[in-house]
């Protein structure tokens, strides 16, 4: 009988230590990019050209990737922000042979056009947040969700940033097929008083170290030239899918997954250069939370939903070479749960499935 409990107990061990199941997300893991925006000690003047002082003081980012972070980019699109008590500044370079545009009406779909993007979320929990885009011709449509599209998310074209000053210039011409530009710029004022109420807590102007998340996306067509008019390129009668190039690392073709943005630290600073960003020890962790939500909503872990409300599944994850993070999902009578605790702060976290990540 003693052998028989000890072969027992062997097996019982053996069973739970299959239980746990052990997942690989390190290539999954997007870490955001961050920027730094001084204060602007200018009148600003929004011509498109950023010839302002205060500009000289504001770096540019590294130039866009594109969405999925594997393919170069064909051409170079490259930023810089600045900021002041009313706005937040955007000043965009897009390099391009035919610079072209047929959108005119605001809150048309501008992406059907070669456009400029911008993603704000002055939180940094993923909803609401605004989005702006803008094509070669100032034409701007500006609208707001109050969340992303895969939560059921609705967007507002009715939502309008009245206060918005933008404006182009073409390094070349506007529609002429029978030249070749090199250049055009965006340069954007957006109000800071709109983007305030998006905030979830205090709805106050930014202080000194705040951070929003914030990201740029830059949609670009092959096309073709008919009569001496361009449009989108076709193939069979079916337009060609677009280019999308994005700051900061989407890693699937979505622009609508804001825990991926980049972040925005404001300094009251009129230069960053001796400004350090304040870098969230556990950015790998939280991460890795939002790509198990995704996995378990949306992906290969969808199936652990099939099991009954208080169901809980051991899960060991690969985050990063050699580094792991044990957590728990658990069925909860709406949807699921993950627990864990930060192998960096020793902080414990929660993360549902509406993408609701918490301090416990």
């Amino acid at each position: 009988m003693r052998y028989l409990f000890f072969a027992l107990f062997i097996i019982n061990i053996s069973c739970k230590n299959e239980d746990i199941l052990s997942i690989d997300v390190s290539n999954d893991i997007v870490t955001p990019k961050h920027y730094i925006v001084p204060k602007a000690n200018d009148q600003m003047i929004i011509d498109g050209k950023a010839d302002e002082t205060s500009w000289k003081h504001a770096s540019f980012t590294d130039n866009f990737i594109d969405i999925e972070g594997i393919k170069k980019p064909k051409f170079n699109t490259k930023i810089k922000m600045l900021w002041d008590d009313n706005y937040l500044y955007v000043y965009s370079e897009m390099e391009e042979t035919h610079i072209w545009g047929n959108l005119k009406q605001r809150d048309t779909i501008i992406y059907y056009n070669n456009d400029f993007e911008v993603f704000i979320d002055p939180s940094g929990k993923g909803k609401p947040y605004g989005e702006i885009e803008i094509n070669a011709l100032n034409t701007v449509w500006d609208l707001y969700l109050n969340k992303p599209y895969r939560l059921g998310g609705k967007a507002d074209f009715s939502w309008n940033l009245d206060d918005l000053k933008s404006a182009v210039h073409i390094h070349g011409t506007l529609n002429n097929p029978n030249d070749i530009d090199s250049l055009w710029t965006v340069e954007m004022a957006i109000p800071l008083k709109p983007l305030m109420e998006l905030k979830n807590d205090s709805k106050t102007k930014p202080q000194e170290g705040e951070q929003w998340r914030i990201n740029f996306s830059r949609v670009e067509w092959d096309h073709d030239i008919i009569d001496g008019i361009y449009d989108r390129k076709k193939e069979n009668g079916n337009y060609l899918k677009e280019y999308n190039w994005v700051w900061s690392n989407q890693k699937v073709v979505n622009m609508h997954e804001p825990e991926k943005w980049g972040f925005l630290q404001f300094t009251e600073a009129q230069s960053t250069k001796d400004i350090i960003f304040m870098e969230d020890e556990d950015i790998l962790i939280k991460q890795t939370a939002f790509v198990l939500f995704k996995k378990s909503r949306f992906g290969d872990l969808k199936y652990l939903l099939d099991n009954d409300t208080g169901f809980v599944q051991p899960i060991e994850v690969t985050f990063s070479k050699d580094k792991l993070l044990k957590t728990k999902f658990t069925k909860t009578s709406s949807g699921f749960e993950y627990t864990f605790e930060s192998p960096f702060t020793l902080k414990k976290y929660q993360i549902d499935d509406h993408g609701n990540l918490k301090v416990l």
